[in-house]
């Protein structure tokens, strides 16, 4: 069980590196295409692409106070974006009950294939 452990904890610190690495290459990735002013390239024999989307990021006192249901807010207990668009979707809560609960912010999405 010791030689098990061990090798746990030996994958789990390479699984911080590398994730580590990988948030260091997206962001320059994602920094040389801005820079570029590419949307999308062939790079080598691979096809470089960003998508961008904006997400919503909402303010949990603000939520509150939009919320007064005690249900209501017992399903968003915390301001989770996916829960918050399912009651969206179900219309259990309406756009209107959220507005001014959240900023909206750009998010860059980045996908790579091997051509």
């Amino acid at each position: 069980m010791d030689k098990k452990i061990a090798r746990y904890y030996e994958l789990k610190q390479q699984q911080k590196s590398l994730e580590q690495e990988q948030t260091e290459l997206r962001a320059d990735i994602i920094g040389y295409m801005t820079e570029q002013q590419l949307t999308q390239a062939e790079i080598g024999h691979y096809r470089v692409k960003l998508v961008y989307q904006e997400r919503k990021e909402y303010d949990g006192s603000k939520l509150y106070q939009a919320l007064p249901d005690p249900e209501l807010w017992r399903l968003a207990s915390r301001p989770d974006s996916a829960k918050i668009s399912s009651l969206l979707k179900l219309n259990v809560i309406s756009e209107e009950q959220l507005k001014d609960t959240y900023t909206v912010k750009p998010a860059a999405l980045l996908h790579v294939e091997k051509t």
